[in-house]
C-alpha cells in the first residue's frame, strides 16, 4: 500500500489533519485545539484518521507542520527568562526600537514591553567600526563578568548582539566560547549566527526573539517526537517555515524565529500551486479561520515576500509608512496582512454606542455561543448562523451540534436592542463590518502596492473565507472567486505542497556601479556552498537542489530597500546594468517613480534562496477524497442578503452539484468549511474540482 504525507496546521480555534497518498487518496480530520497542550490534538486526531481510514503508523511516510507554539509565546510573553549582552551604549536599543509608530496622533500609545527587562540586559566595552575595524577590543575578563552576572539571575538563555559584529564576528565568538565553558547545555544565539545583517535595531530585536523562543520550541517539538514515537510513527518531521519552505525539527529548533508564522505560509504555498495548475497566475489569497483573517498577494505565479515582519502587533497591515506596533523580525517571510477578523471574533458595542468587532475572540474554548460551550458574548459565527448563511443545526459533518437558538437570544438582547435593530440587520451589520475589515487586508497586500485588486481573482479558504469571499470580492469589483476542495483545511493541505527551502543572506553594502565583482563573486559562491551543503545534509543532490540569487537595494541616501531577483552564475560587468535596471522597475512599481539614470544604486544585502525538491510529484494530478459520511442534506433555508434583498428562500448544495452550474443565491455546504454564492453571483465546479464563482 502506498504511503500517506500528513499535513498538520494548529489554529486558534480547530487543528486541521490530511492524509494524502501518492496515488491521490485524501484522508481529512478537524479537531478542536488543544491549547494547554496542542501536541495532543495532533496526536489524538492522526489517531482519530487511523481508526477511521483502517490505517496504522506504518502507513505514515512523513508529518509536515504548521505551528503557531512560537508565536503564542510571544503574544502571551511567555518565552525564556532572556538575557543579552551587547556593546556598551547600545543597551536600551530594545526600548529605544527604530521611532517607526502605528498611530502618529495617539498620545495614549505605549510601545510593547521588551521581551528582556533592562536589568537583564548587560554591556560590554568594546567596538568595532563600520568597515570591521577593531577600534576597542574585548576584554576577556569584561566578557566573563557580563556571564556571569546573567547566571546570576537565573536567565534561561543568552542573546549576544555587537555592534558591527555582522561584517567583525570575532568578539561574539569569544562570548559565544565563554557561554560554552561557564553553562554546558544554556541555549544561547549570537547575532551573527542567526542575522549578520546591518541594522542594530533588526539585529537585535531578531536574535532576541529567537532565543526568547528557543526553549519553548525545542521543548514543544520534543515532546511532540516523543508523543508521535509513542503511537509507532516514526516517519520524520518537517516545519513550514514562515517565507513558505520546509525545515527539519532539528533547524527549527535552532533557528525558531523563521517558523513563527508557519501557519498561514500553508495556505499561500498551496494557493499557488493549485493557481498554477489551473492557469491563474494572479491570486489575492483569503484565508479566515476561527481567530483571523489573513491576506497576500501572488504575482505571475510566485508568492510575495517581505524581509520582514513585526509579531503581536495586533492588525498587520504591514503598511510601510504606519509599524511598530509588535516585537521585529527581519527574516523574509511571506507578505501576509492579518486582521482580528474570524469566525470566533467578538461582535462589540464601544462607549460611542457603535458596534465592533473583534480583534478579541472566543476562540476554541469557550467557542461561539451557538457551539453552546459556555460562550456568553456574540460572535461572527453567531451573526452567520442568525443570517442562514451555515448550518444552525451541525458543523463538521454533524460532529459538532450547535445551539442556533442562544445565538438568536444572546445577539438580540447584547447587540441588536441597545443599537435599536432588527436581529437581522444587526446581524448583516457585524457580516459587513468583519468584510470591511478584511478588505483593509486585502487592499494593503494589493493597492498599498501597487497592484489593482480586479485584475486579480480572489482564492477564498478557511473555515470562514468561502462564507465571505463572494460579497467581499463585489466590493472590490472582482469578478471571480475561487474556492478549492477541503478550504476549512486548505492550510494544511497546502504544507504538502511546499519543498524544503533555506534562505541565507549577509551584508555587502557597496555602490552597485563600483563594486568589486571580484569580491562579490567570492561571498556569493561561500553562501552557495553552504547552502548546497546544507540541501546535501538533508538529501537534495543534483537536479533536487536549486540555488536561486536575490540582493536588496536602495537609492543611496534611503533607509529601506527592495529585493530584486539577481542572475545565476558569476557577475560581471553585463550583469551590473541588468540588476540596476530591475531595481528601477521595482521601485517604480512600488512606488510609483523611479530616479534618474545619474542616481547612484547602493547594493545593501545579497541573498540565497536553497530549494530541495521532491523527486517525485508533491501533489498528484487527481485527488480521490474520501468525504466523511454527511447526514441528509438540508432543506432550502432562509438567508438574509441585506436590506435591500431581504430573506431570499436558499437553495442547500453539495460541491457535486456543481457539476451543473448554479445561479446564486445558494449555499454549498461542506465537511469542513461553507460557501455562500450571493444573488446575481453564478458557481459551478472546473476540471480540478475547484469552486469557480463567477461575479456580475
Amino acid at each position: 500500500m502506498t504511503g500517506f504525507r500528513v499535513g498538520v496546521d494548529i489554529g486558534g480555534t480547530f487543528t486541521d489533519i490530511v492524509f494524502l497518498s501518492a496515488d491521490g487518496r485524501v484522508h481529512t480530520k478537524k479537531v478542536s485545539s488543544s491549547v494547554d497542550n496542542y501536541a495532543r490534538a495532533i496526536t489524538d486526531g492522526i489517531g482519530e484518521v487511523f481508526q477511521d481510514a483502517g490505517l496504522t503508523a506504518r502507513d505514515v511516510e512523513e508529518i509536515r507542520h504548521g505551528t503557531t507554539v512560537a508565536a503564542n509565546a510571544i503574544l502571551e510573553l511567555k518565552g525564556a527568562k532572556t538575557g543579552l549582552i551587547t556593546t556598551k551604549g547600545f543597551r536600551d536599543i530594545l526600548e529605544i526600537r527604530n521611532l517607526r509608530m502605528p498611530r502618529l496622533y495617539d498620545i495614549t500609545w505605549e510601545k510593547p514591553v521588551p521581551l528582556v527587562e533592562r536589568y537583564l540586559r548587560v554591556v560590554v566595552d568594546e567596538r568595532i567600526n563600520a568597515k570591521g575595524e577593531v577600534l576597542k577590543p574585548l576584554d576577556p575578563s569584561d566578557a566573563e563578568r557580563a556571564v556571569e552576572r546573567l547566571l546570576a539571575e537565573g536567565v534561561e538563555a543568552i542573546a549576544v548582539c555587537l555592534l558591527h559584529s555582522y561584517i567583525n564576528p570575532a568578539h561574539e565568538l569569544m562570548i559565544k566560547e565563554i557561554i560554552q565553558r561557564r553553562a554546558p547545555g544554556l541555549p544561547f544565539c549570537i547575532s551573527f549566527e542567526v542575522l549578520p545583517e546591518i541594522k542594530e535595531y533588526e539585529r537585535t530585536s531578531t536574535t532576541v526573539i529567537n532565543t526568547y523562543v528557543m526553549p519553548i520550541v525545542t521543548r514543544y517539538l520534543e515532546a511532540l517526537r516523543r508523543d508521535l514515537d509513542e503511537r509507532g510513527i516514526t516517519a520524520p518531521l518537517l516545519l513550514m517555515q514562515s517565507n513558505g519552505g520546509l525545515t527539519t525539527a532539528k533547524a527549527a529548533s535552532r533557528l525558531p524565529m523563521n517558523i513563527i508564522e508557519s501557519g498561514p505560509a500553508g495556505g499561500v504555498v498551496g494557493a499557488q500551486s493549485l493557481a498554477r495548475v489551473i492557469g491563474l497566475p494572479n491570486i489575492i489569497t483569503l484565508d479566515m479561520g476561527g481567530t483571523t483573517a489573513k491576506a497576500s498577494l501572488v504575482e505571475n505565479g510566485e508568492v510575495t515576500r517581505t524581509a520582514e515582519y513585526q509579531v503581536g502587533g495586533g492588525i498587520m497591515l504591514q503598511s510601510r509608512l504606519l509599524t511598530g506596533t509588535g516585537y521585529l523580525l527581519k527574516v523574509p517571510a511571506i507578505d501576509l496582512a492579518e486582521v482580528g477578523a474570524g469566525g470566533g471574533s467578538i461582535v462589540w458595542i464601544d462607549s460611542g454606542g457603535s458596534m465592533q468587532v473583534g480583534p478579541r475572540s472566543a476562540g476554541a474554548v469557550p467557542g461561539p455561543l451557538c457551539y453552546d460551550q459556555g460562550g456568553d458574548e456574540p460572535t461572527i459565527t453567531d451573526a452567520t448562523v442568525i443570517l442562514g448563511y451555515i448550518n444552525p443545526v451541525y458543523l463538521v459533518g454533524g460532529a459538532l451540534k450547535l445551539n442556533a437558538r442562544k445565538s438568536h437570544a444572546v445577539f438580540e438582547e447584547k447587540i441588536a436592542k441597545p443599537l435599536g435593530l432588527s436581529l437581522a440587520h444587526a446581524a448583516y451589520g457585524a457580516h459587513q463590518i468583519a468584510s470591511a475589515n478584511m478588505m483593509r487586508a486585502i487592499r494593503s497586500v494589493s493597492i498599498e502596492r501597487g497592484r489593482d485588486p480586479r485584475q486579480y481573482t480572489l482564492f477564498a479558504f478557511g473555515g470562514n473565507g468561502p462564507v465571505f469571499a463572494a460579497s467581499m470580492a463585489q466590493a472590490l469589483s472582482m469578478k471571480r472567486v475561487i474556492v478549492p476542495p477541503s478550504p476549512g483545511l486548505f492550510s494544511s493541505f497546502g504544507l504538502l505542497y511546499a519543498d524544503v527551502e533555506y534562505h541565507y543572506t549577509r551584508t555587502f553594502r557597496r555602490l552597485l556601479r563600483e563594486i568589486d565583482l571580484n569580491e562579490l563573486n567570492r561571498i556569493w559562491n561561500e553562501m552557495v556552498a553552504e547552502a548546497s551543503n546544507q540541501l546535501a545534509a538533508d538529501g537534495f543532490t543534483g537536479p533536487q537542489a536549486r540555488i536561486h540569487r536575490a540582493v536588496n537595494m536602495h537609492y543611496q541616501g534611503q533607509s529601506y530597500e527592495l529585493t530584486v531577483p539577481a542572475p545565476d552564475g558569476p557577475i560581471d560587468e553585463q550583469v551590473i546594468p541588468v540588476i540596476e535596471e530591475a531595481f528601477g522597475k521595482e521601485h517604480e512599481r512600488t512606488y510609483g517613480h523611479r530616479a534618474g539614470a545619474d542616481e547612484p544604486v547602493e547594493l545593501v544585502n545579497i541573498r540565497v534562496i536553497a530549494q530541495g525538491i521532491d523527486e517525485r510529484p508533491r501533489v498528484p494530478e487527481k485527488l480521490d477524497a474520501a468525504a466523511p459520511v454527511k447526514p441528509e442534506r438540508p432543506a432550502p433555508r432562509q438567508a438574509y442578503f441585506g436590506p435591500d434583498t431581504g430573506w431570499l428562500k436558499t437553495p442547500i448544495l453539495n460541491r457535486s452539484d456543481l457539476r451543473v452550474r448554479h445561479e446564486g443565491p445558494c449555499i454549498i455546504e461542506e465537511y469542513d468549511a461553507t460557501t455562500v454564492v450571493p444573488p446575481g453571483a453564478g458557481a459551478e465546479l472546473d476540471a480540478y474540482g475547484n469552486i469557480v464563482i463567477d461575479l456580475p
